[in-house]
């Protein structure tokens, strides 16, 4: 099975309900019926490409209804589809379109229509694993993207569980926030797709834009959002502002219903800080919260589902339960698995995920399952619960003392003045690293010198950064969400 059966699960929903919604986007909607016909018109067009069975093609993956038909197209054709980030620069996206051995990029027009540019497929082109449906890529944060090739029968276990656990069906509607290419489109676009929902897609346009976020999901009214955290800060923003303009009926975080549609609530992608999560519950005042913790390699591994109480104690978030099928450890510094309470890095197995990297390293095989290790640092208590401390990439040694900029970052998120943190580590000859945090106060009266002494009252001395450069703009974000730490470390350095 590969992408046949997802698109099979789409055409059946359209069957029962052509006349039902299945795209809304910019003011409109996009009902199964067309959604299906501009499909099939691609499939069409595709057809008569007249390309290899099974050579895969690349798609722009630009934010739309008709991007969507495509890649349903694809899915339909059985033809494995990479989808390429609009952010990525030609030599990027020409480079992955090689590697994947792609025979050229397709470019969503409308109604089923499509510009095609051929690509010269190199004779050493991989062969890709038998199951290949989608291919997505990396971030390349680190480095160049890879290509993460995902199965027809693990994207069709995720999407079951995604619709039994968030209760997709027939009308449910469910935000898309996340671009087209991450794996959060997964839930948000195909898991809604195929079980009758509709898609509400966020304009890319205008994702960064609070009033329009806040309007949307107040006229678009979705039963299920899934975002990152800076969606929800953004959001919140909104709902204060306009209830301090007195310009809408919306209570920001003070107990007000501004959101009462919403039944499910999905932290993701990142640390979520305390302030932010505390003012979720009135916000989201029908909905039911959970953080899921996953990477694009291994897709979502654990779920936690937490209420309003939970949500404002300024605790940290367990990862929380395995998915089903999900098998996890943590491993030492040897890499070798260890029992009882401790620290070290979350290794996983998932029903969901890729078996390794398209032309590199295959995940090890143990037990007849594929393990990825996710670099991610882990502590399990005494109780056996999995908290996440931060990135192993994200450790650095200041006077050969061993610190986690992440966990700095989380003792900044928890002060109830601080709407945002970021920490960076430069270089220092005599100290090996210096520690710079970059805060964003909630008001002009936040100093340095009170954010210096809440750090100090709660992190050792090596890690009490040696710098606060407190700004009263937002912190810059890549296309994920996070905050950009490289181009943090780029203004630092300058």
């Amino acid at each position: 099975m590969t992408g046949r059966a997802l698109a099979d699960a789409v055409y059946a929903a359209a069957r029962l309900a052509p006349e039902r919604t299945a795209v809304s986007y910019r003011g409109g909607g996009t009902t199964f019926a067309e959604l299906i016909a501009a499909s099939e018109t691609a499939v069409v067009a595709l057809d008569k490409l007249d390309l290899p069975a099974g050579q895969p093609i690349a798609v722009h993956a630009a934010k739309s209804p008709q991007t969507i038909a495509l890649i349903l197209a694809c899915f339909a054709a059985d033809r494995p589809v990479l989808l390429l980030s609009v952010d990525l620069g030609a030599q990027v996206a020409g480079s992955l379109v090689q590697r994947a051995g792609c025979a050229g990029v397709a470019e969503a027009t409308g109604d089923g229509a499509f510009d095609w540019s051929p690509a010269p497929v190199p004779g050493d082109a991989p062969a890709l694993p038998p199951d290949t449906c989608l291919m997505l890529t990396t971030s390349g944060s680190t480095g160049v993207p890879k290509i993460v090739p995902l199965g027809g029968p693990a994207l069709g276990r995720f999407t079951g569980w995604a619709a039994d656990t968030f209760e997709l069906g027939a009308g449910t509607r469910v935000l898309s926030y996340a671009p087209l290419n991450f794996d959060l489109s997964l839930l948000d676009v195909w898991a809604t797709l195929g079980h009758g929902g509709t898609v509400v897609l966020v304009d890319p346009d205008r994702a960064a834009n609070p009033a329009y976020l806040l309007d949307l999901v107040t006229t678009a009214r979705p039963h299920v959002v899934q975002a990152v955290p800076m969606f929800y800060r953004l959001l919140l923003d909104a709902a204060a502002a306009a209830a301090a303009a007195a310009a809408a009926a919306v209570a920001a975080a003070d107990g007000g219903d501004a959101v009462p549609d919403v039944r499910h609530v999905v932290l993701t992608g990142d640390h979520t800080p305390p302030a932010l999560r505390a003012a979720l519950p009135d916000l989201f005042p029908a909905a039911v919260l959970h953080n899921v913790y996953g990477c694009t390699e291994t897709n979502d591994s654990f779920i936690h589902t937490f209420g309003a109480d939970e949500a404002r104690d300024g605790e940290p978030l367990p990862l929380g339960a395995p998915l089903p099928g999900v098998r996890a450890h943590l491993a030492g510094d040897d890499g070798e698995p260890f029992d009882g309470p401790g620290t070290g890095e979350l290794v996983v197995s998932t029903p969901f995920q890729a078996v390794g990297y398209l032309a590199g390293d295959r995940f090890p095989v143990r037990d007849g399952h594929a393990w990825y290790r996710t670099g991610d640092l882990v502590t399990r208590d005494d109780r056996g619960r999995l908290v996440l401390v931060g990135r192993t990439d994200f450790q650095v040694k200041v006077r050969g003392v061993r610190i986690s900029l992440e966990e700095v970052e989380q003792v900044l998120l928890a002060h109830p003045d601080v709407a945002e943190a970021a920490v960076v580590a430069l270089p220092d000859a005599a100290a090996g690293a210096r520690i710079t945090a970059v805060v964003r106060p909630r008001s002009s009266g936040l100093t340095g010198l009170q954010v210096r002494t809440w750090c100090a009252q709660r992190l050792t001395r090596a890690a009490i950064p040696a710098v606060f450069d407190l700004r009263s703009v937002a912190l810059p974000v890549g296309v994920t969400g996070k905050v950009d730490r490289a181009r943090l470390k780029k203004e630092l350095t300058v």
